[in-house]
């Protein structure tokens, strides 16, 4: 046997031997790496032994109406903070007296602190929100007793404050953060404030501004010793930009005193830019009840109500918009050429066709569209509805000539959101060909099954933003801006989206016809408790809309003066049934708060008439809170 070493394998060997010695030793020192430098556990505690890290938060944006009325501002508030490693045994019972808590809060709160599925990136070695909204008393209290509680810091920041009880659902509110949003979005962390709502949601990232951070020295005791490298490395807090709005607020709060004890909306836009003057959804909140530790039951509360105040009708109500709806129509069949100024159609009592439904009431027959547009007649609009879906010389089937109209009526703001600056717009419902074929299992259809649309009732919604659009787009003679809340942001821009005329490919000359039908409604018509001469010319279309669930819809729609318009107007009413009962003197109050300041003497009484009109429906008549 040969017990020889080969000199060349024992070499390998060595090699080998050596090789794994070497990584071993990579190994070794990657990872002391790791835990001293990269792992968050170990570089907490090795920072939290020489920093005390504060965040700093920013002053969010204040929002001022358009004539900089200071609407909304910041008060400061504290936030009691625990470095729990730091927290040595203390009189736990003194620090929930300090706090006006009892120990099972006490024990709640530490608990929520310490789950890390409820507080991402927990750390016992760096500062965690133990208890947020202390007030200026609460603070004081507890400032004077820190030094018998070890681990425990103050950390303040700001809570919102508001100057007038209006325009809760515009304005919005600020709430805790959820987790998805902190997962969505690395700005955020456990016990942020962020908008939920209104403006502080839309302009969420003008307003909050950008935190900053506070680093101090601590000894080996954990005491603070002063700041680190003398402030260099700290970074300041970037305050939120502030908000200027397009809203009036005196006459913001006096569309809500008149629909106090009402369901609808109010909105008026300046035509010339799109800013929306007022925007009156009923019934509202006051936002100081959503601020503060009486958040969680003052919200509950508005969400009991059956009333709905949370929801913005101004943006989120839809409704069959009524006859304030034919101005539109007459502008298609213009346009498209299926009438002329100079058409007329009888009406006797109702669309002869169809054995005189949809009904319509008395006036003189045949008319054309001027006149039927101050009389409201029904007959005539179903007329040019049937007459354009027939046309077999310029549209090919009645689904092209459907769409054509429907085409007309998306490009006048109907059928999608207009994409105001505010969340939950809804698009409303402007149906096309295929809905229909699909409703009646066949491609041969005709006006005559859609008729109810031509006069904005059957499937037809819209918002009364979409509605005081119409009025806006008609004052310019045709085109709009979209409508927006916000006027200026400071240090930046509007969006274009804003600035941009949005044109309707209607010619200006069907539109001053139009005009024209409106300015006789208030003068002679349907219109005529809204006519303000020799103040203002004012131009108007009443609705009143079908209700499948009670009293039917009051409707107006207008703007004025007739030439140079300074304001549309939509006013919507449930159940307050005929827009000449409701709609119309709201808006003629309005109108008049709009270009004198104030409601003259003459004009008083109905003031105190639709103040104190309850118009509610039935079923929801108990127990509701007053505003």
């Amino acid at each position: 046997m040969n017990n020889k070493i080969n000199p060349k394998n024992l070499a390998n060997r060595r090699y080998v031997i050596a090789a794994l010695v070497v990584v071993i030793g990579i190994i070794y020192v990657v990872q002391l790496f790791n835990l001293q430098l990269l792992s968050p556990q170990y570089r907490d505690y090795a920072d939290s032994n020489a920093f005390l890290r504060r965040t700093l938060y920013p002053a969010r944006g204040a929002i001022y109406d358009r004539k900089g009325e200071l609407l909304v501002y910041n008060r400061p508030t504290y936030d009691v903070m625990m470095v729990v490693r730091e927290m040595t045994r203390f009189d736990t019972l003194d620090f929930c007296n300090t706090l006006n808590i009892d120990i099972e809060r006490f024990r709640e709160l530490d608990a929520e602190m310490r789950d890390s599925r409820k507080n991402p990136g927990y750390s016992s070695y760096t500062p965690q929100l133990f208890m947020s909204q202390l007030d200026i008393e609460e603070y004081g209290l507890l400032q004077e007793k820190l030094y018998k509680f070890p681990g425990i810091y103050i950390q303040s920041r700001t809570e919102r404050q508001y100057n007038h009880p209006n325009m809760g659902l515009i304005l919005g509110y600020v709430a805790e953060v959820d987790q998805n949003k902190i997962a969505s979005d690395p700005y955020y962390v456990r016990k942020d404030y962020v908008g939920k709502s209104g403006i502080e949601l839309s302009h969420e990232i003008d307003l909050r501004g950008e935190k900053g951070v506070e680093i101090l020295l601590r000894d080996a005791h954990g005491r603070v010793q002063g700041r680190y490298n003398d402030g260099k490395d700290d970074k300041a807090p970037v305050s939120g930009k502030d908000l200027t709005l397009g809203i009036d607020i005196e006459l913001q709060a006096y569309g809500e005193l008149l629909m106090q004890n009402k369901v609808g909306s109010i909105v008026m836009i300046e035509p010339e830019t799109g800013e929306i003057l007022a925007m009156i959804s009923a019934p509202t909140y006051d936002p100081s009840l959503l601020t503060g530790k009486e958040f969680s039951s003052n919200y509950q509360s508005l969400v009991n109500n059956p009333y709905k105040p949370l929801i913005n009708r101004s943006v989120a109500g839809t409704y069959p918009p009524g006859s304030t709806f034919k101005p539109a129509s007459g502008l298609v069949y213009l346009q498209e050429g299926i009438i002329t100024p100079e058409t007329m159609y009888s009406c006797f009592g109702g669309y002869p066709p169809l054995g005189g439904r949809p009904r319509c009431h008395g006036h003189a027959s045949p008319l054309s569209l001027q006149y039927a547009l101050s009389t409201s007649c029904n007959s005539f609009f179903c007329y040019g509805l049937n007459h354009m879906l027939s046309n077999r010389t310029k549209y090919s089937s009645v689904g092209e000539a459907f769409n054509r109209w429907r085409d007309h009526m998306v490009n006048m703001g109907f059928g999608y959101q207009l994409g105001v600056d505010l969340p939950s717009e809804k698009r409303g419902f402007i149906p096309n060909s295929k809905f229909y074929s699909n409703i009646f299992k066949t491609e041969r259809w005709n006006a005559h099954n859609v008729i109810s649309i031509a006069i904005g009732q059957g499937e037809v919604l819209a918002t009364p933003l979409q509605i005081a659009n119409l009025g806006a787009t008609i004052a310019n003679r045709g085109y709009f801006y979209t409508p927006h809340v916000v006027r200026e942001i400071k240090g930046a821009s509007l969006d274009s989206e804003y600035t941009t005329r949005k044109y309707t490919g209607i010619n200006p000359e069907h539109f001053e016809l139009t005009v024209a039908g409106m300015a006789d409604a208030v003068k002679f018509g349907t219109c005529r408790g809204i006519n303000l001469e020799p103040l203002v010319e004012v131009c108007g279309k009443t609705g009143t809309a079908e209700n499948p669930h009670g009293d039917d819809h009051s409707l107006f729609m207008g703007f004025a003066p007739k030439d140079n318009p300074k304001v549309a107007i939509a006013v919507v009413v449930e159940n307050g049934r005929f827009g000449a009962t409701n709609a119309v003197p709201i808006a003629r109050l309005m109108l008049q708060k709009f270009f004198n300041g104030e409601v003259p003497e003459s004009d008083k009484w109905l003031e105190q008439t639709i103040m104190n009109r309850e118009i509610l429906p039935y079923v929801y008549t108990r127990n509701i809170p007053s505003k």
